[in-house]
């Protein structure tokens, strides 16, 4: 008999996710968790059965875009995968968008919300894209005080109807670049019957096929830079079911994500709603990006996550060597470090989730409110560098599988590449976190953090505790001795600076988890994690300027 290779196969998930039960269990009510349970456990069992068998299946079937209709009519329909047409159902259903909204566990709300979203991701193609814009949507029309808006919009972006729910885009990204949105050259022109119309082209727009989009516009008259900007509602079409002067040229060729509808557009003279006055728009993106940061982090946790569950169930059926690869001390060895950055970045990211929740439940008090604004790009940029490394060592660990399209395999690291991207490159992000020490003053609310974090660990933890320590101590006395030189000295190291400080953080919650797990007798693995992590090295910083060798490298 010929031989054939068995694939890795997911189960329940919710079940097989001890690091998720694990870290429930330590945070919620006990009566909370055990009404969300049930809950929890049906979209474990989607995500590791039918819809995972769905997307390999559907791989090849990306969006299509057809401009134009059998007569000659400009169109511009994009035709959807059935696996994203599903996931649109479910996500509505399974309340993913409204658990946070219907604020059934208060501050914790979040926290249930997310835990779903982590779920559930990693099965059904970036549907997460169009999902954390509807978040930031509502979120930001919420903190906008517009109630016709919000009357308009909200309930539907927060639906559990999936004959009525809406999700929306997010169109900031023009040809002058994304990061830089201050210089946006889309203009807001006012017609004589009071309504404001937008002209421009918007480079990059995901989830074009949604029914409402936010998007920065410059009012004819205002001055340029940020502060000449204002941010726009826009609905995709009018009434009657055509495009609001919206062209979509293309859809975008990208290395991943492929089962997003990424588009260029034109805008047309597109009919638009101010949502906050005619100027200050990049502020009053603010609520926006803080939630799809936080969304970007849980899809880096949940990529993680679904990698290394296919990782190690593989290792239990490929026999190579005359043994599985489960077997083998090196093949255990690298599975070890990438468990142990995985439970460093959930645990990373989930105490974001509880900060964005207690916030929005008008719990959070002046020390955690400077924290979740240092933590909000740091565990960004943290995690989503993780994702990708993660990613290419597990497709790595299943040899030339993890190279065949067919496997569903290669999907993972190109997915995961989108996520150091997408709502800010790591530099960006590094560069955020300064703006913030700037106006915080000081590190002090991360070095808190971590000291509150890894107290009362027993003497098993004593090296790693020490460790997550000794690296903030060293991140703050960097910052201090570095600022006398200048920002552009700050500004050099600021990604060094930002990944230490993401890193310390993880591995403080890691010893946090192993001590509060103690109670219940499971802190073996947590312990295990923290040991490991602080092997896999934390504190990136250099003393040292690297700033000539950087020009001279670079010629």
């Amino acid at each position: 008999m010929p031989f054939y290779q068995s694939p890795p196969e997911l189960g329940n998930q919710y079940a097989a996710d001890d690091v998720l039960r694990r870290y429930l269990r330590n945070t919620l009510p006990p009566d909370m968790l055990t009404r969300i349970e049930p809950e929890l456990n049906e979209l474990g069992e989607l995500a590791g059965g039918d819809l995972h068998r769905a997307s390999i299946e559907q791989r090849l079937e990306e969006p299509q875009l057809n401009q134009w209709d059998a007569w000659g009519r400009r169109v511009d329909h994009i035709e959807l995968s059935p696996l994203w047409k599903r996931a649109a159902r479910i996500t509505a259903e399974k309340g993913i968008v409204a658990t946070a909204y219907e604020r059934k566990d208060g501050a914790h709300s979040r926290v249930h919300q997310f835990a779903k979203v982590y779920l559930i991701d990693s099965a059904w193609h970036v549907y997460s894209c169009p999902l954390a814009m509807t978040d930031g949507a509502a979120r930001t029309l919420i903190a906008s005080k517009n109630q016709a808006l919000i009357d308009r919009a909200v309930p539907r972006l927060t639906s559990r109807n999936p004959d009525q729910a809406w999700t929306s885009g997010q169109w900031m990204t023009e040809r002058t670049g994304g990061s830089d949105v201050a210089i946006c050259e889309t203009v807001a022109k006012q017609s004589n019957d009071g309504e404001w119309r937008l002209h421009g082209t918007k480079w990059f727009s995901s989830a074009t096929t949604s029914q409402m989009a936010l998007t920065l516009a410059r009012p004819e008259g205002n001055p340029p830079g940020g502060s000449g900007l204002a941010l726009f509602y826009v609905e995709i079409r009018r009434p009657d079911g055509s495009m609001n002067s919206i062209l979509v040229n293309r859809l975008k060729e990208k290395l991943g994500t492929r089962m997003v509808p990424t588009a260029e557009l034109t805008l047309d003279g597109a009919l638009a709603i101010p949502v906050m006055g005619l100027n200050g728009g990049i502020k009053n993106i603010t609520p926006m990006l803080s939630v799809t940061r936080t969304w970007n982090a849980i899809g880096a946790i949940s990529g993680m996550r679904h990698g290394l569950a296919l990782a190690k169930d593989y290792a239990k059926r490929r026999v190579a060597f005359g043994a599985p690869l489960a077997d083998k001390p090196l093949h255990v060895d690298t599975l070890a470090a990438l468990e142990a950055e995985y439970e460093g970045a959930f645990l990373l990211t989930f105490r974001a989730v509880e900060l964005l929740g207690k916030d929005e439940a008008g719990e959070l008090g002046e020390h955690e409110a400077a924290l979740l604004r240092l933590l909000t790009p740091i565990v960004k940029l943290t995690t989503a560098k993780q994702a990708v490394a993660l990613a290419s060592e597990v497709l790595e660990s299943f040899g030339g599988a993890g190279y065949i399209e067919d496997t569903g395999l290669p999907r993972l690291l190109r997915d995961a590449q989108v996520l150091p991207i997408w709502e800010g490159t790591t530099n960006v992000l590094s560069l955020d976190l300064l703006r913030a020490l700037a106006k915080l003053g000081s590190l002090e609310p991360i070095a808190r953090e971590v000291h509150a974090a890894v107290e009362g660990a027993d003497a098993s933890l004593e090296v790693p505790a020490a460790a997550a320590v000794r690296a903030v101590n060293h991140a703050q006395a960097w910052l201090m001795k570095t600022m006398e030189g200048g920002p552009q000295a700050v500004e050099a190291g600021a990604r060094r600076l930002a990944m230490t400080l993401g890193r310390a953080l993880e591995l403080g919650y890691l010893v946090r988890e192993a001590t509060r797990s103690k109670t219940y007798g499971d802190d073996a693995k947590p312990a295990a994690a923290a040991r490991r992590f602080a092997k896999n090295g934390v504190d990136l910083i250099s003393d040292e300027s690297l700033d000539a060798d950087a020009r001279t490298l670079l010629g």
